[in-house]
C-alpha cells in the first residue's frame, strides 16, 4: 500500500507548483493534510453558512496529471524535489489510470510529464526485469520505453507484443496514441521461441490496436534464411473474434478435369449468431463446383450448421469415348435445440441427402465413412408434450436412400401421437397391489404420407403422384402378476386399426383374358387383434471353489415361455377374383390393402408357443491382500441366448429354427467376441427345399446349421486410455462406433486450422528411454451360409487400423483391411503428421483402389496467418459410376 506522503507528492505536480519554492510546497502539503482531516466522516463538523467564503472568479490552471500516480519498488525510491523527479529501482512498479508499468528501473520526470523505464543487470550481468507495459487489455515487453503521461505518446526499443495470436517484434516503435503505433524493422510471427522458426520481415508498419496491421514490402524468412517470397505490401486484420475475408484456394490436377483450384471463396460474418462461407472450384476443362457452408448458434436456444454442395463435372474431352457430363449435389443440415430452451417441446434436424453418386464422383469430398456406406438418411422432427395430459406428439420428415440401387423412401410428413401408460383400475391413492390395479393401457397413432421414388424422379411430379397415405391406431393393455412366488405372468391384449384412402380392386377382363388391377379412392379400414401371455422366472446357480484365484462362479438363467394367438382375418378382408377363362372355378385370393404403407391384415391362424433361455456367467476373484475392500468381479459370458417357437396352427413345419447368440469380453475388455448361429430341425430334399421331416429322422444330426457368424473387435494401446483423457472428437467417434477403423476423412485446406492441434506449445522429449505411444484396433468378421447345402463362407475379412507416435512430434497412422475370401486389400489409407511447433505438416495417402489419392499440407497453425501455407491434392482419377 502506498503511503499518504506518496499520494501527496504526486498530487502537487502541477505547473503552478513547479514555480514555487520549497517553503511553498511545504505549506501546500500542510494545507492538503488539513483538508484530508476535514473530509474524515468521523470528525466532520457542521459548517457555519455565514463563514462560507465566495469562490474566486479567477479560474485556477488545470493540473497536468488527471490522476494520482501510484508507485513502489523493492530496493530504492528516491524523490528528487529539486529536479522534480522520482527514481524507482528493482521491481519498480507504477500505476496511472489504466496504465500499469513494471521494470527494473523507472524514472518519473514531472518537468516533462514523462517516464523512462528500462531493465537492470543482475549480479551475473544478465539484463533482466525488462519493462512490461500494460494499458487496458494490451500488454507489451521491450528493452526500453519512454512514455509521456500527457500526450500518451511513447518511444519503444525492441518491442514484443502479441495481438490475437500474432507476435509482433519491433526494433524501434513510436506510440502515436493509445491505439496507433508506428514500428520500424518489424518481425511478424506466431512462434513464441526466442529465435522464431519463421517470421515476416517488414521495414515499416503501422499497427492499429485490435483492428489491423498495414505494412510495406514483406519478406518471408525461414530459420533466419530469407526466401524469395516477397509481397509489395501486407494487410493483416487483428480484430477480435470472427471477421469476414477471402479464403485461399488449393491447387492440383487430375487426368479427367485437368488443373484446378478448389475451396477458394469468401467468408462472411453476418452477425454474432450466424456466418456463411461461399466456396467454389474451377477446372481447366470447364468443370466447376459451388459450395455454401453456414453455422449458427443462439446461446441457451439452439445451434446448427448447413452445407450445400453442387458440382458440374465434365469428364475427359469431347470426342473421346470416355467423355461424359455429370451433375451432383448434396445437402447436409444439422440442428439441435438446447434443453433449457423449452422443456416441453423440441426441434431437431439431421439431414444428409443428394445424388446417389455424389460421394463416388465428387472431386472435392473426402468423407471416408460416407463413401464406404451405401445408405443416406435424414430426419427433421418436432416434439411436443402436452402438459397436464398423458399425450405427446411428434411431427417428422424422414428420408432414406440407397446409393447403390438409387431408391429413395421419404415420409412427407409422419405424425406420431402417443399416450403414456395409464392405470385405469388403480386403487385409492394410486395403489397397485393386484393384477387388476396393475393393468396399464397405452395408445399410439401413426400417420404417414410415404413416397417411394428414385434419383431420376426425385422432387418431380411423378414422385408426388405415387405418394401413399395411411393412419394406424394401436391400443395395448397388459398387466403382470406373481405365481408360485417365483414366476411372473404377463398377459397382453393388442388391437390395431388401419385407415387407408384407397384400395386395390382386381377384376378379370374377358377380352384380355387376364386379371386387371385398379386403384379405387375412398376411405377404407381394417382391424385386427391378438392376445399373448408370457411366463418367466430367474434362478441362480453358485459354484464355489476352495482353492485357486477364483472364489465362486455365478450362473444366472432367465427362461421364459410365451403363448400368442392371432385369428385368421383373410376370411373377412380378403377377396377372390377369377384368374383363368378356361376354368371359371379357379380363383385368386388377394388383399385389397396389400399395397398400403402399413401392409394388409394377416392371413392364416397363428397359435404358437415361444421359448427363450438367457444365460449369464460371472466370476468372483479372491482378494489378493487385506487392503482390498471388495473382491473383484469379472464377466465370463455376457450372454448365451436360445430362442425358438412352435406354431400349433400350422399344418407343417411347426417348429421354427433355433437362434443362438453368445457374446463376451476377454483380456480386460480389450477383446469383444460375438457368435451367432441358426439351427434348423428340418431336413432338405434333393432339390434343396425344406421338407416336413426332422433332420434326425432323415439320417442327419439333430439340427442342421444353416448360417453362422463370428465378429471380434480387439483394441490394444501402449497405455490405458481413460474416457476423461480422450478428446471430444475421439469420444464422439467411439459413441458412433466408427473407431476410425475405415480411415479418417481428408480435411479440406480451409479447415486445417480448426482442429485441436492449433496450439504452439512445444513438446518435450528425452534422448534416452523415450516412450513411443501406439494404438492398434482389429475387427474380424466371418459369415457362414448353408441354407441350401451351399456350405460356403459368404464373407471373411479383417480390418485393422492404428497410430504410432514415433517421436513427440512425428506421428504415423494407417487404416486397411484384407478380404480373405476375395483375396484382396480393402480401402487403405496412410497418414503422416509432423508437429513443427508453430507450423504443422500433414500427408494423407490412399495408395491404391478406386479412391487412390493423396493430400499434402504444410502451414502455420495460427488461424490469423492460415493463408501462409502450401498444400497440394490429387483428385482420384478412377471411381465407380
Amino acid at each position: 500500500m502506498i503511503s499518504a506522503t506518496h499520494f501527496i507528492n504526486t498530487a502537487i505536480y502541477s505547473q503552478e507548483i513547479k514555480q514555487s519554492s520549497t517553503d511553498t510546497i511545504a505549506a501546500i502539503k500542510k494545507e492538503t493534510l488539513k483538508n484530508l482531516q476535514l473530509n474524515d466522516t468521523i470528525k466532520n463538523k457542521q459548517i457555519d453558512s455565514i463563514k462560507i467564503k465566495q469562490k474566486d472568479s479567477i479560474k485556477k490552471p488545470v493540473e497536468l496529471l488527471e490522476s494520482i500516480i501510484e508507485h513502489s519498488a523493492d530496493s530504492l525510491i528516491r524523490q528528487d524535489i529539486l529536479n522534480n523527479k522520482i527514481i524507482l529501482y528493482n521491481n519498480a512498479h507504477i500505476i496511472y489510470k489504466d496504465i500499469d508499468l513494471k521494470a527494473g528501473y523507472i524514472e518519473i520526470d514531472n518537468n516533462t510529464s514523462s517516464v523512462l523505464a528500462r531493465g537492470i543487470k543482475d549480479s551475473v550481468g544478465v539484463y533482466s526485469q525488462l519493462p512490461v507495459f500494460k494499458q487496458g487489455n494490451q500488454e507489451s515487453t521491450q528493452d526500453t520505453i519512454i512514455f509521456n503521461f500527457k500526450s500518451e505518446k511513447a518511444k519503444i526499443w525492441n518491442l514484443k507484443t502479441e495481438q490475437q495470436g500474432v507476435i509482433i517484434l519491433g526494433e524501434v516503435s513510436k506510440k502515436h496514441n493509445d491505439s496507433v503505433i508506428f514500428i520500424e524493422n518489424i518481425r511478424l510471427t506466431t512462434s513464441d521461441k526466442e529465435n522464431p522458426d519463421y517470421y515476416i520481415k517488414i521495414p515499416k508498419a503501422k499497427f492499429i490496436k485490435d483492428k489491423k496491421l498495414v505494412a510495406g514490402t514483406s519478406q518471408l524468412v525461414l530459420a533466419d534464411v530469407p526466401t524469395p517470397i516477397v509481397m509489395p505490401f501486407a494487410y493483416i486484420p487483428l480484430t477480435k473474434g470472427r471477421t469476414s475475408g477471402f479464403l485461399m484456394p488449393t491447387w492440383g490436377e487430375n487426368n479427367r478435369q485437368g488443373y484446378f483450384l478448389q475451396n477458394g471463396g469468401y467468408y462472411f460474418v453476418i452477425n454474432d449468431n450466424f456466418d456463411l462461407a461461399v466456396l467454389g472450384d474451377i477446372y481447366t476443362n470447364g468443370s466447376w463446383g459451388l459450395r455454401a457452408e453456414s453455422g449458427y448458434a443462439k446461446r441457451y436456444k439452439f445451434s446448427g450448421n448447413f452445407n450445400f454442395r453442387y458440382e458440374n463435372l465434365t469428364n475427359s474431352l469431347k470426342g473421346f469415348d470416355d467423355y461424359s457430363k455429370t451433375t451432383n449435389y448434396n445437402i447436409r443440415w444439422s440442428h439441435s435445440q438446447d434443453a433449457k430452451a423449452s422443456p416441453n417441446s423440441r426441434f431437431s434436424a439431421s439431414v444428409n441427402l443428394g445424388s446417389s453418386k455424389y460421394y463416388k464422383q465428387s472431386n472435392n469430398e473426402y468423407n471416408t465413412n460416407a463413401f464406404l456406406n451405401n445408405n443416406l438418411s435424414s430426419s427433421v422432427s418436432f416434439y411436443k408434450k402436452f402438459v397436464g395430459t398423458p399425450f405427446n406428439m411428434s411431427l417428422s420428415v424422414t428420408h432414406s436412400q440407397n446409393t447403390n440401387t438409387e431408391e429413395i423412401t421419404m415420409t412427407l410428413p409422419s405424425l406420431q401421437l402417443n399416450m403414456d401408460r395409464i392405470y385405469p383400475f388403480t386403487g385409492k391413492n394410486g395403489a397397485k397391489n393386484n393384477a387388476i390395479q396393475k393393468t396399464g393401457l397405452t395408445y399410439s397413432l401413426k400417420g404417414d404420407n410415404r413416397v417411394n421414388t428414385t434419383d431420376e424422379f426425385f422432387f418431380k411430379k411423378q414422385m408426388f403422384d405415387e405418394a401413399k397415405s395411411g393412419l394406424q391406431h394401436n391400443i395395448t393393455m397388459n398387466t403382470n402378476m406373481k405365481a408360485l412366488k417365483f414366476f411372473t405372468i404377463s398377459p397382453s391384449l393388442n388391437y390395431k386399426e388401419v385407415w387407408y384412402f384407397d384400395k386395390l380392386s382386381k377384376k378379370f377382363d374377358d377380352v384380355k383374358e387376364e386379371v386387371v388391377t385398379d386403384t379405387i379412392s375412398g376411405f377404407n379400414a381394417f382391424r385386427e387383434y391378438n392376445a399373448s401371455v408370457s411366463l418367466g422366472t430367474t434362478f441362480y446357480g453358485m459354484f464355489k471353489f476352495r482353492k485357486g484365484s477364483i472364489e465362486a462362479i455365478r450362473h444366472v438363467v432367465r427362461p421364459s415361455v410365451s403363448y400368442g394367438y392371432k385369428p385368421d382375418f383373410s376370411d373377412i378382408y380378403y377377396e377372390k377374383v377369377q384368374q383363368n377363362a378356361a376354368n371359371p372355378e379357379e380363383f385368386l385370393e388377394y388383399s385389397p390393402y396389400s399395397n398400403g404403407i402399413f401392409g394388409g391384415p394377416g392371413s392364416g391362424l397363428s397359435n404358437s408357443l415361444s421359448f427363450t433361455v438367457n444365460n449369464n456367467l460371472e466370476a468372483k476373484l479372491r482378494k489378493k491382500d487385506s487392503s482390498e475392500t471388495e473382491a473383484k468381479k469379472i464377466i465370463l459370458l455376457n450372454n448365451l441366448n436360445f430362442s425358438s417357437s412352435y406354431n400349433m396352427a400350422a399344418d407343417s413345419l411347426k417348429w421354427s429354427p433355433v437362434s443362438v447368440n453368445a457374446g463376451t469380453n476377454l483380456f480386460d475388455n480389450k477383446l469383444s467376441l460375438n457368435v451367432r448361429a441358426t439351427l434348423d430341425p428340418y431336413a432338405l430334399d434333393v432339390n434343396g427345399k425344406k421338407i416336413n421331416t426332422f433332420n434326425y429322422n432323415n439320417g442327419g444330426s439333430l439340427f442342421r446349421l444353416t448360417n453362422a457368424g463370428l465378429t471380434m473387435n480387439y483394441s490394444l494401446a501402449s497405455k490405458k486410455e481413460t474416457g476423461a483423457s480422450k478428446s471430444g472428437q475421439d469420444q464422439k467417434a467411439a459413441a458412433n462406433n466408427s473407431d476410425g477403423v475405415f480411415g479418417e476423412s481428408l480435411t479440406a485446406t480451409n479447415q486445417q486450422n480448426t482442429n485441436n492441434n492449433s496450439s504452439n506449445s512445444e513438446k518435450e522429449t528425452k534422448l534416452y528411454g523415450s516412450k513411443i505411444p501406439w494404438t492398434l484396433k482389429l475387427a474380424y468378421s466371418l459369415n457362414y451360409s448353408n441354407t441350401n447345402r451351399q456350405n460356403e463362407i459368404s464373407s471373411n475379412s479383417l480390418m485393422f487400423s492404428g497410430d504410432i507416435e514415433l517421436t513427440p512430434k512425428w506421428g504415423v497412422g494407417f487404416s486397411s483391411g484384407y478380404d480373405v475370401k476375395n483375396q484382396g486389400f480393402t480401402y487403405t489409407q496412410l497418414r503422416f503428421s509432423r508437429d513443427l511447433d508453430s507450423w504443422k505438416l500433414n500427408f494423407n495417402w490412399v495408395p491404391f483402389g478406386d479412391r487412390q489419392t493423396y493430400y499434402f499440407f504444410i502451414g502455420v497453425k495460427s488461424s490469423m496467418l492460415s493463408d501462409l501455407k502450401y498444400d497440394k491434392r490429387q483428385v482420384p482419377d478412377k471411381r465407380l459410376f
